[in-house]
């Protein structure tokens, strides 16, 4: 598997498909990342916001999640969805979570950054404005993952957290795993200081070279892509089953929100990924 290849795909109006061989043949898997077109939410969240904590009106949120569903064909009755604290807690999501946080916030499954299921009536989603979408997939096993590692949860290793669970409470061995790095902001963009680079020194280690370079202004140009592929590898998840988009949530103003390009005022993409029923 190219590490170089776009696993995402424009094939749907209101979100990208996740088009990776690993997740989409034969078909078992729909995944995807939504644009922020197409929607009804109007400015400053204009137009297809996916959550309801950024301020905009439930109503709309509710209307761009029922296009979206009935474009993936994923019903809204089999969302779930959990409060993200930026942590790095994983919800093992069951049958009977499908629904809880699809149409309201707080109906939620719980909080939790990390969620997984073996059920196809399940369809796992989060929500981003630049942090980092990491999907997963044991095809043997059945299982599919979703984790939001924004730099807190990056710094928390919940890439690794979900390898350990499901190695652990599931019996499947990280070999076995597929990863890919979805949309998020990109090295160029994405600068930070002392503190955010101290945390990625202590997860990534002394061993693993150095995702980010010093910049004029005294501060860094951090890659999160780049720390979350190091630290899926150190986890156990063979390089060549792990893909990353090329797309960056600042600078594509036509397909993403940015919370940092936006200043804070801005709605949310949405990261999904469901089994289909054999």
């Amino acid at each position: 598997m190219s590490a170089s290849r776009e696993p995402f795909t424009q094939s749907a109006s209101s979100f990208l498909t996740l088009t990776s061989p690993s997740f989409s043949a034969p078909g078992n898997i729909t995944a995807g990342f939504t644009i922020r077109s197409g929607g009804h939410s109007p400015a400053p969240f204009s137009s297809n916001n996916m959550a309801f904590h950024v301020g905009d009106e439930a109503d709309n949120v509710v209307e761009n999640r029922k296009m979206v569903a009935a474009e993936a064909g994923r019903p809204l009755s089999t969302w779930t969805a959990a409060e993200q604290v930026h942590k790095a807690d994983i919800i093992h999501a069951v049958r009977d979570d499908a629904g809880k946080g699809a149409l309201t916030r707080e109906s939620r499954v719980g909080e939790a950054d990390g969620m997984y299921t073996s059920s196809a009536d399940v369809t796992l989603v989060s929500f981003y404005a630049d942090c980092v979408p990491l999907y997963f997939h044991a095809p043997r096993s059945g299982l599919v993952g979703l984790a939001h590692a924004g730099w807190k949860g990056t710094a928390l290793n919940i890439g690794a957290r979900m390898i350990e669970t499901w190695e652990k409470e599931e019996g499947i061995a990280p070999e076995k795993i597929y990863a890919v790095i979805g949309p998020c902001i990109s090295q160029q963009h994405y600068e930070v200081d002392d503190t955010v680079i101290n945390a990625m020194k202590q997860v990534l280690g002394s061993s693993a070279a150095a995702p980010w370079t010093k910049n004029s202004s005294g501060g860094y140009q951090l890659d999160m892509k780049a720390v979350n592929r190091l630290l899926l590898e150190q986890a156990g998840i063979p390089a060549a089953q792990i893909e990353a988009t090329s797309y960056c949530s600042f600078e594509q103003e036509q397909l993403f929100f940015s919370h940092r390009r936006d200043k804070g005022k801005s709605g949310r993409m949405m990261s999904f990924i469901g089994k289909n029923a054999d």
